[in-house]
């Protein structure tokens, strides 16, 4: 059965809350208000809730806290919307096994920690048509309300791909015949590069780049060329680009 953490996106204060509930095009399982949280916005979001049938509930605020796992930003109100895209990543592999479904490419965020980054990467990637964005539970950002506005709501519906941590990543990935793909600045051009058909190819962190685990599972390393002294791009462009280079190698 799959977890609750592999089916939905939390959104968590509440002006993001309001505008979920507004979005008619989102499926809300529920919302959660803290049995402190009073005014004239969490009146709005109960009326919200109730005139289209979701199902909410007061609970207590350490509730409210561990779900939304943070006690900064949640201001007494979480909503759980259903991501229909977003699966485990052991799930996503064994549907594709075989057959015409064989050929396929994901990007895997290793230790990407700026929650925008990992927003407008999810954009990026949908947009291009990528098949998956594995985004582990443990390492990397959450996508939450920072990650969900920077991803201009695009996150709801994007590929996202679960797990727990990056060496779980690795471990199915490589169980299953992807060619562990890393980008890293001594790699050969990926302009010049023949893809892989059936790739994972990993963007690292923002400051160090590839984690241990990542470059022991690699098959090879990749570059994206930059020059007049440029050192490197914002790990959320060169997920870009690579998406991008991704579809034109299709």
């Amino acid at each position: 059965m799959q977890s609750p953490r592999d089916r939905f996106l939390t959104v968590m204060g509440r002006k993001p809350v309001i505008e979920a509930l507004h979005d008619e095009s989102l499926e809300i399982d529920k919302v959660l208000i803290s049995s402190k949280a009073q005014g004239a916005e969490i009146n709005t979001i109960a009326g919200m809730a109730m005139s289209r049938k979701i199902a909410m509930e007061r609970v207590s605020e350490q509730k409210v806290t561990a779900v939304a796992r943070s006690s900064r930003h949640h201001q007494g109100v979480v909503a759980d919307v259903v991501a229909p895209e977003m699966q485990h990543l052991s799930d996503f592999c064994e549907q594709r096994r075989r057959g015409k479904d064989w050929a396929c490419s994901v990007l895997v965020l290793d230790h990407v920690h700026n929650p925008a980054n990992v927003g407008m990467i999810l954009r990026s990637a949908t947009a291009a048509g990528v098949d998956g964005v594995v985004v582990p539970h443990k390492g990397t950002a959450d996508i939450g309300p920072v990650a969900i506005k920077a991803s201009a709501g695009v996150a709801f519906k994007a590929p996202i791909l679960r797990c727990e941590d990056m060496a779980e990543a690795m471990a199915l990935l490589v169980d299953h015949r992807f060619a562990i793909v890393g980008l890293d600045a001594g790699g050969e051009s990926i302009v010049e590069a023949t893809l892989p058909e059936r790739a994972a190819f990993v963007i690292g962190n923002e400051s160090d780049g590839l984690s241990v685990a990542a470059l022991a599972a690699c098959d090879q390393t990749l570059s994206i060329p930059v020059d007049n002294g440029v050192e490197s791009l914002n790990a959320a462009v060169a997920a870009s680009l690579v998406a991008y280079e991704i579809r034109r190698n299709r």
